[in-house]
């Protein structure tokens, strides 16, 4: 496989994009999702129904693409943990359904209980087992990460936590009420797409395509200001509002569109947030889980932020479209717009270092 990191020039202006094989090799696929995705940090959807002491809720790592199980339990003191979802005895899963009030975890299998912290318990007709228990016996934990109401799990991360959102924190800190974002699930949706995941990141990651994909969108934003920022695991558009009354307050923004490498977007608007997380399914399908969490209603339907399912079935058109075009047998490669296509240049450069 030929997608090394001198497959994407650093010097954008001399750079050439990915391979058209990168969009519909199996064996690609493959490795990106041992070698990025299984190194990821990754939203624990839904993390608020464990909020209270003894609230256990299992969840896959990324369901679809790694399909770790997962459970979040929070203990009576209130800390939570990710663990191990798997019985260390048997394999048995642990949890299957979302539960309150726990005060440990016991397999239904054979009855081995854990503490709520991953530790092993008990187990019965164990008499006469040498060197046991053992560590081996406790549940493994996973890493967490937290911004404001959000919860982040991550198996093996090639990047700390704190350096992968940081720029979120600094960036959005100054008129973003992060504490204050409440889940609304009317905004819950999720929307299956006929084309590779990282066309459809390609296709987040410029306003290039604003004006003619999404006229609605375009009115409301003032594209000569359109403007993308780099960091070293994200990158950051930064839309200027059309109308004062349509940008966040004592501000002219009217969106901040956060990528975090390699497949969640963090979309701030005056009303609050909604969450993007793209998984890969197959090399050709895509599901993409919307979540929304807001601290002014009052804000809703306006400005950038105001119809995002019509957005969305803009972008998974043109997405589809490019999809079949990738196939073709006179297309390679293409160039990146130096002014407008930073962040799919920065994008391609981490994904074909990681994946090798």
């Amino acid at each position: 496989m030929c997608h090394d990191a001198r497959v994407i020039d650093d010097d954008i202006r001399i750079a050439r994009t990915l391979p058209a094989s990168f969009y519909r090799d199996g064996s690609v696929f493959e490795r990106v999702r041992d070698r990025v995705f299984g190194r990821s940090w990754q939203l624990v959807l839904d993390a608020e129904r464990a909020a209270q002491p003894g609230s256990l809720l299992p969840f896959s790592f990324l369901a679809g693409c790694v399909d770790e199980r997962l459970l979040l339990a929070r203990d009576e003191g209130g800390a939570l943990r990710a663990l191990s979802n798997v019985c260390t005895h048997r394999g048995n899963l642990l949890c299957t359904k979302a539960e309150t009030g726990a005060q440990h975890l016991r397999c239904r299998y054979h009855g081995r209980r854990f503490a709520l912290d991953g530790r092993f318990l008990s187990m019965p007709e164990f008499e006469g087992v040498r060197d046991f228990p053992s560590r081996a016996d406790d549940l493994p934990r996973v890493q967490l990460g937290h911004l404001g109401p959000l919860v982040f799990a991550a198996l093996d991360p090639a990047v700390a936590f704190d350096e992968w959102i940081a720029p979120v924190r600094k960036q959005v800190a100054p008129f973003v009420p992060l504490e204050k974002l409440a889940p609304d699930p009317s905004g819950s949706r999720a929307y299956d797409v006929a084309a590779n995941w990282a066309l459809y990141c390609d296709n987040y990651l410029e306003g290039f395509h604003v004006a003619y994909v999404h006229p609605a969108l375009a009115k409301t934003i003032d594209y000569g200001t359109y403007r993308t920022e780099l960091f070293a695991w994200s990158s950051l558009q930064i839309a200027e509002a059309a109308a004062p009354e349509d940008a966040f307050e004592g501000t002219s923004l009217a969106a901040c569109y956060f990528f975090l490498f390699p497949n969640t977007m963090l979309n701030f608007y005056p009303w609050g947030l909604s969450i993007n997380v793209v998984v890969p399914l197959a090399v050709d399908r895509t599901r993409v889980i919307y979540r929304t969490l807001v601290f002014d209603p009052s804000k809703r339907g306006r400005g950038a932020g105001g119809d995002l399912d019509r957005v969305e079935h803009e972008d998974e058109e043109i997405v589809e479209q490019v999809q079949k075009g990738v196939r073709s047998r006179l297309y390679d490669r293409g160039r990146y717009s130096p002014a407008r296509e930073a962040g799919v240049h920065h994008f391609h450069r981490l994904l074909t270092r990681l994946a090798g």
